[in-house]
């Protein structure tokens, strides 16, 4: 049960991209502040943000790098009923040169307007590395788990070149996978990301992600999977419990 439960709060995790970081208060001790922040998963599949030296959080991770992050599903009409995850983690600073470059090319691709910001201000990137979990799947089901994030197999120059090649070459088949699975139109979608369960689409301001029907263990099988998807006429079922 425990490995389905976490297969879920991974998916739910992937899913989603901000949730409610709380940090200790240095302002007032002893009590939690919490704040929205939005988020990208890093190469070991941890909470990725990008925050202003200035923000109280900030100041709050600087004095004591306990935090927790709540993330629940989106436009639930009853939070009751679905899915929200709480990571426990101890917050890190990213300080070398080449894992603060790693970790800005993936989070541009998330946040575009973030690169701006990001060079022009006092902003850092922070990992949130994990201590442990709670997954609420609804009612009745819950879950303390040690184990949710999924290192990303692709990370680094394999998933920039297959971002990269589907969006200037396959803008049709990207548009195809909106269409089948129901996602806005409102703006012309772009490959963000990808893992070995899934990718991530950008539509305008908004982060989809799209599951895989399997897991995929290497580029070829990326490519194999992109393309059935893109002649498939319904989005295909996913294998169920496939990790």
């Amino acid at each position: 049960m425990s490995v389905k439960a976490g297969k879920h709060a991974r998916e739910l995790l992937l899913k989603e991209y901000r949730g409610v970081l709380s940090t200790l208060s240095k302002a007032m001790p002893g009590f939690p502040f919490g704040s929205v922040v939005p988020y990208c998963l890093d190469a070991q599949g941890y909470p990725l943000i990008l925050i202003s030296r200035i923000a109280q959080h900030t100041h709050n991770l600087k004095q004591d790098a306990k935090c927790s992050l709540l993330v629940g599903e989106r436009g639930a009409k009853d939070v009751q009923a679905v899915g929200r995850l709480t990571l426990l983690a101890e917050a890190r600073q990213l300080q070398e040169e080449a894992e603060i470059a790693g970790a800005a090319e993936r989070y541009y691709r998330y946040f575009p307007e973030s690169q701006g910001y990001h060079q022009a201000h006092d902003f850092d990137f922070w990992r949130l590395e994990p201590v442990r979990w709670r997954y609420i799947g609804g009612f009745g089901a819950i879950h303390w788990l040690d184990q949710v994030a999924l290192a990303n197999a692709f990370a680094g120059e394999a998933e920039r070149s297959m971002v990269e090649h589907m969006n200037e070459d396959h803008a049709s088949a990207i548009a195809h996978y909106v269409e089948l699975s129901g996602l806005p139109t409102h703006a012309p979608a772009h490959l963000a990301g990808i893992d070995s369960e899934g990718f991530h689409l950008r539509i305008g301001q908004g982060l989809h992600w799209l599951a895989f029907p399997t897991p995929c263990r290497n580029p070829g099988e990326v490519r194999q999977a992109l393309v059935l998807l893109a002649r498939a006429e319904a989005w295909p079922t996913a294998v169920p419990d496939a990790l």
